[in-house]
Parts: structure tokens; sequence; C-alpha cells
């Protein structure tokens, strides 16, 4: 019996080729032959816009009707759930006190095509004459002003500093500038970078460089860019292309003018007046100054005499400097400072948050110290293909992302097509990361770490210093000489791996008995618990007029202004819930957990 054509689709606002043409019960190549006749080179794993996949639908006589950004309750618990802590710290800010603050613009791109070069251009500073062989050896963090509106870029020495903050949840740039030589096109490290700044989930501006040089060839750059993922404005895409020379320092204005537009779209909110967080750029020991940090304040304004705690370190702020070196005695969101008192060295990528006494931050890195010690042995090879499967197992993921790396481009296509052909098979659904050809490097092994991804090898080797990272880190890497093995190995580990069961254990009650704002931690309950225990390390349903209003997980848990792990039936205490504010006087609030149910 011949199936039923297709008549309508409900679309995401962007998707991959592949999932569109399995929303459309139609054959991937047959879209891309779509795509190619209406000027869009793409392949299976290419993003596309709801625009152009419409065009493509109406091609097989299907309407096509983009989907609400949130179709529901579950859909948008989820998206939260996805996003970095810093950001889930700004949505408990109230709406109406949230203001425009800077953009945080990182750069990245070829390791020659200019990066130093066109920051120099913008900062109007001879930084990379102070830079050995003209690469970049530091993370530095600079602010410009244009047109009366302040810019804050961050100076990476390549794609491991982006992924670390990435990986740490508490990457701090809102836009990146992908650096792209003119006369060079797309490279190798080129197609890693828009791997790493598309799974950081932030904006990309393409700057054209090097448009002085004889050779420059921008239309073949941006066919290039095209075919990576990144379709150019000007050929109805949404990627804005600059030309620019950093050396001949024209067209830098464009480019400012380019970053403001976007991030005027993009909405960059912060609450100078609330709680005061941020990410940690840099840290070293300065053998007269001490630990010096450097800081991207994100929300509230940081002051001198501030108590502040990041990662296992805290310390009361002794002096406090701004991009230039220059004491402050204040620092607003998105500028970028330094600051001296932290106790120990923290790490790049942490978030930072202001306590309000020593005290209260010691309490909180003796906590997390002491979950360090709990949760080591499961951290180990977290991105070993065995580990990341139970993880699949235990319900923790719904993708299994993948770094290829084969030694042709001509091993890597079929491996891809094989990989394909037991994509959605079942409920896990594989995520080809990054796939190129060559010798597995170092930036797939942070790429690796930073997505929960495995690396695979096909007829090649792995660099000594991504082996020593990998060996570190612990993250595993499997190579093959045969492409069915490879599809056999990832096929078995998929079958049955359906979601297991859980139940969910009830461990107390409280009703609330009074709502306030604490100017710290934002809008807290004040409860009497009535039956069992509340713990922190819990979830909690908010319970009104019999109606569930919330699930969420705990912010915060106090007893008498100090945390606590639990609070027991009969006492009183102040729960804050994380992307919850609306309390009221009368709610129940249930505090469970959820276990997987053991196998008979």
């Amino acid at each position: 019996m011949e199936k039923e054509k297709i008549k309508s689709v409900v679309l995401p606002y962007s998707l991959t080729v592949r999932e569109l043409a399995e929303q459309m019960q139609v054959s991937p190549i047959d879209v891309i032959k779509v795509l190619m006749s209406n000027g869009v080179m793409a392949n299976i794993n290419q993003m596309i816009d709801f625009d152009t996949a419409a065009i493509v639908a109406s091609e097989f006589e299907i309407e096509a009707e983009e989907e609400s950004q949130v179709s529901d309750e579950e859909s948008a618990l989820e998206e939260v759930k996805e996003l970095p802590r810093w950001r889930e710290l700004i949505d408990q800010e109230d709406p109406e006190k949230l203001v425009n603050r800077p953009p945080v613009v990182t750069i990245l791109g070829h390791v020659d095509h200019g990066k130093t070069s066109l920051l120099d251009a913008i900062r109007h500073a001879d930084v990379l004459s102070g830079e050995v062989g003209g690469i970049t050896q530091h993370i530095g963090a600079y602010q410009v002003n244009h047109n009366g509106q302040e810019i804050t870029f961050l100076d990476t020495p390549g794609h491991a500093a982006f992924t670390a903050m990435r990986a740490r949840g508490a990457q701090g740039a809102d836009i990146v500038v992908l650096v792209v030589a003119a006369n060079d096109g797309v490279m190798p490290q080129t197609k890693e970078a828009i791997a790493h700044a598309k799974a950081a989930q932030v904006p990309i501006i393409v700057a054209m460089n090097k448009m002085d040089r004889f050779d420059a060839n921008p239309e073949y750059s941006k066919q290039q860019l095209s075919e990576a993922g990144l379709q150019p404005d000007e050929w109805e895409g949404d990627t804005i292309i600059v030309p620019l020379s950093a050396t001949e320092r024209t067209g830098i204005d464009d480019l400012l003018e380019a970053i403001l537009l976007v991030a005027a779209d993009t909405k960059i909110l912060a609450n100078p007046d609330g709680k005061v967080f941020g990410t940690v750029i840099e840290a070293k020991v300065d053998k007269a100054r001490g630990v010096v940090a450097t800081l991207l304040v994100q929300n509230g304004t940081l002051e001198k005499s501030d108590t502040v705690c990041t990662g296992l370190s805290c310390g009361h702020i002794r002096a406090m400097f701004d991009f230039r070196g220059r004491p402050i005695d204040k620092a607003f969101p998105s500028s970028p400072i330094q600051i001296m008192g932290l106790g120990d060295v923290p790490t790049a990528g942490d978030l930072f948050e202001v306590y309000s006494s020593e005290k209260e931050a010691r309490a909180v890195v003796e906590d997390r110290k002491d979950e360090l010690a709990v949760s080591s042995r499961s951290r180990m090879g977290v991105a070993s293909l065995e580990d990341l499967f139970n993880r699949i197992e235990a319900g923790q993921t719904r993708e299994l992302n993948l770094i290829l790396r084969a030694d042709v481009q001509g091993s890597l296509e079929p491996i891809i097509a094989e990989l394909e052909t037991i994509n959605g098979q079942n409920a896990i659904r594989i995520n080809i990361l990054h796939a190129a050809t060559g010798n597995i490097s170092e930036n797939d092994i942070t790429l690796a770490l930073a997505s929960n991804a495995i690396v695979i090898g096909f007829n090649n080797s792995i660099d000594p210093m991504a082996r020593s990272v990998a060996d570190q880190k612990g993250i595993s890497v499997r190579f093959y000489n045969i492409i069915y093995r490879l599809k056999e190995d990832v096929e078995k580990a998929l079958k049955g791996m359906l979601e297991p069961e859980y139940e969910e254990i009830v461990l107390g009650k409280a009703n609330v008995l009074a709502t306030f704002k604490v100017s710290k931690l934002g809008f807290i309950a004040g409860c009497r618990v009535v039956e069992g225990v509340l713990r922190r390390n819990g979830k909690m349903r908010v319970i009104r007029n019999g109606k569930e209003v919330f699930v969420g997980a705990v912010a915060s848990l106090k007893r008498e202004k100090n945390d606590v792990n639990e609070v027991r039936n009969g006492f009183e205490c102040g729960v804050g819930l994380k992307n919850f504010t609306g309390f009221k006087v009368g709610d129940v609030l249930e505090c469970f957990i959820v276990e997987q149910e053991s196998s008979s």
C-alpha cells in the first residue's frame, strides 16, 4: 500500500537538511538538489532557516508552518535547562530593571588571518608588536567606544580558551567575529572556529580581512563560507560579512556598526542594580601582587569592597583596575576588570558571584569541594565511549555527539553516509559536530570535552599534544580502518538505548507564609515545613490551588540566614528556585527526587 503523501509540516526556526527531509518523508538527496537549484550549497548536516526550508517544502507541494519558539511547557523548561548559568541568573532578575549592556565580542579565526591585527586596528593600540612571533600569547579583554556605545572584546589565544569557557557553562561572549582572509578563504582552523561558535550558540559576524591584497578573492571566500554553513546576507542568508583591511584600517567602522546592529537584535540585557556575577577571563599569580584575576562583569555592579567567590576560590577585593590598568571603585555590566584579593587561582570560564561575607563565601567553597570529592570518580573519562553510552542509557542525554577525523575526504564522506543510515532508527540522535581530514588535533579533544562528544579516527593517528590532553582529561579516542566496524560499534551501542523508567520520591512539603526579595539571591519564599524534609539537592514543585504551576531546581535553602542542605518538619526556612519568581502566600512547595527504577 502506497504511503500517504505529507501535505503540511510544522518546522522550527532552524533545522538540518536531514531533519527537513525526515519531516517531509523525502530523500535528503532530493532536498539538497532543490537547495542547489536555488543557489544554496548545502550538505546533509547543514543548518538552514525556516524561510529556506519553506521554499524547499513548496517544491514538494508541502505547506510549511513555523512552530512557536516555545510550543509547550516542556520545551520551555528544556530551553532554560540548556542556558549557561549566568544567563539563568539574569533570567531571575526583575524584567522591568533589565537594561541594555555593551555586547561582549570574541574574535576567532585561522592562525594567520589577522585576529590580533584586527584588534590592534580597533583599539588603535600597538598590541601585535608585543606578541612573540605575532601570535597572541594570553587572553585579554578590552573596551572601545563607537558612536557613543561601548563594545567589549575578548582576545583569545585560540579555540582552547573559548571552548574551556563554554565547557563550564559560562561562555561569556555574546557575539563571535570570525576573521577570514580574503586571499586564503576558509581554512581547516576556520572550520573549527565555526564549529566552536555554533556549539556555543552565539551569532557570527564574518570579518573578511586582507581586502587590500592583490590576490584577494572575496567571492570565492563567500562561496566557501556558504558551504561551511554561513550563508552571506547578500545571498539571502543571515550571516553579515564585512570586507575590511586591518593593516590599512579600512572597514573597521563598518564592522563595529555590524556588531552594534546584531547586538540590538540579540537583546543583550543586564540589571546594574541586581545580583553581581560574571565570568573569569584569566588568572595568574603575580610575585608582587599575589593572585590577579581578570573578570568580566555580566550583571550588577561590582565594588571594591565586595567579597567574590568563584569555583574553589574566594576572597575580599583589595584592589580593582580597569582594562587600561587604572584603579577603579566600581565596575558595571560588560566591564573587563582585574582584581586582587582571591586566595587561590580560579579557572578561566568559572562563574564568579558576590557574597555578603567571607564566611558565607568560604562555606560555599567548602560545599563545592565536598561535591567535587563525591563526584570525582564519575567525572573521570566523561567523554569515553562506554561512559558516554552509559549517560545515554541513564537518560542524561538524547544525542550521541561525534567528532570524525579521516585520512582523506574519500574516506570521510562514506563514513558520514553510513552513520546517516542508522540515524533516527531509535530515540537517540547522532550529531556529527565536526568532520575533517588529517590527524586528530588538540582542538578536536577540547571540543569533545566541551560537548561530551567522542572522537573517532579512521586510517590516521593523533598528534602528540592531543594525546597528552586526551590522557589528562580522560577523553577516549577510537581508531578504525574498516568502515563497517566503525558503524557496527555505534549501531550496537545505540540499540535498545531508550529512556529508562524513573520513579518520583516525595521527600517533604512546606507552606509558603511570606514572599520577599533579597538583593543577592532574588525572590525568596518564607516557608514552614509541614511534612518530611526539604533538601537543597532535590527538585521543587510549586502547587497553587491544587494545580502545579512550576517544577525546577532549588537555587537556595536557608535557615536563619545560614545556607543549609536540608530543613526538617516543623522548622521555618527560606527557599529560592531557579528560574521562578512568582511565589504567592498560600502556595505549597513539594520537594522530591527522581530515581531510576531498578530492573527486576
